[in-house]
């Protein structure tokens, strides 16, 4: 009896379907119904019944496999206590990022625990700041970058990575540009240029402009900051971003202070307080990675 047959045999039980358990596997249809039919012989009993339109468990199936799914957990400590001692991690984490939001300091520490922890497979996925906050507290990711309004996400821990202030981001010949400074309420008499609703800078400028008893009209919307920057380069209305994110567009752009913006624009890494040791050890490379460049 072989580990990788009992590992078949409960994706075969949990999935009711051999197609889905041969994908859920990585390997062929065939290859897992002969593994099971091995497993089988050796038993000197059928565990699935093959009769139906899905695959379910016989008598002998449902009991064998309570004590396959105990095996596998059990060969699964022995490979953690292995591992723990030899300094190895294994697993998977699922990162999550905003849209659009290159942070080299993010990849570089990923690019780092990929060449500390060959084991650990990373999945990366973009969203918007709500979704992603979301999927953390619901453990479909274990950690991610977001941008959040004033404060961070309360109920999960956190690293503030950016703090920063909204600007109104106009093109040089803007009657804004020459002020130098502007109210929101002057900012909102042009068209506005935003990113959606569920980003940090979006949640700071609506909140913002609550605030102060406004309600501005979004004329143009875009889930990409540099977008957002370019669109507003062509004089199609104020771009609304944080002050960093109009840097590399000193040419043709006025980043434009707002003197009554009280709310603060955070970036920070999110995850939950309960942490394996592949997560762990990610934060501690994170803080490391953002620690040497700011």
């Amino acid at each position: 009896m072989e580990l990788r047959q009992l590992e078949y045999f409960v994706a075969v039980a949990e999935e009711a379907n051999f197609t889905r358990a041969a994908a859920r596997v990585h390997i062929s249809q065939s290859g897992v119904s002969a593994q099971i039919r091995a497993l089988e012989r050796e038993l000197g009993a059928e565990l699935i019944d093959r009769s139906g339109g899905t695959a379910t468990l016989t008598t002998a199936g449902q009991a064998a496999l309570t004590q396959a799914r105990a095996t596998l957990a059990a060969a699964g400590s022995v490979r953690q206590s292995v591992d723990d001692i030899a300094g190895l991690l294994r697993g998977s984490l699922r990162v999550g990022m905003v849209t659009a939001c290159t942070v080299p300091q993010l990849f570089d520490a990923l690019a780092r625990f990929h060449s500390a922890h060959p084991g650990v497979e990373l999945a990366l996925q973009e969203g918007n700041s709500d979704r992603l906050v979301a999927d953390v507290r619901a453990g479909e990711l274990d950690i991610a970058l977001v941008g959040v309004a004033a404060r961070v996400p309360d109920g999960l821990e956190s690293m503030v990575v950016i703090d920063e202030r909204i600007v109104a981001a106009v093109p040089p010949q803007h009657p804004l540009a020459a002020q130098g400074e502007a109210t929101l309420a002057q900012v909102c008499e042009h068209p506005i240029i935003a990113l959606p609703p569920g980003t940090g800078i979006r949640a700071v400028f609506d909140r913002d402009c609550a605030g102060v008893g406004l309600a501005p009209t979004i004329a143009l919307q875009a889930t990409a900051p540099d977008a957002v920057a370019d669109l507003a380069a062509r004089g199609l209305g104020v771009a609304i971003l944080s002050a960093s994110m109009t840097t590399s567009y000193d040419d043709t752009l006025v980043a434009v202070e707002l003197t009554d913006s009280q709310t603060a624009a955070l970036l920070a890494l999110v995850w939950r307080p309960r942490m394996n040791a592949a997560l762990t050890e990610l934060v501690s490379v994170a803080t490391r990675s953002f620690n040497e460049s700011f």
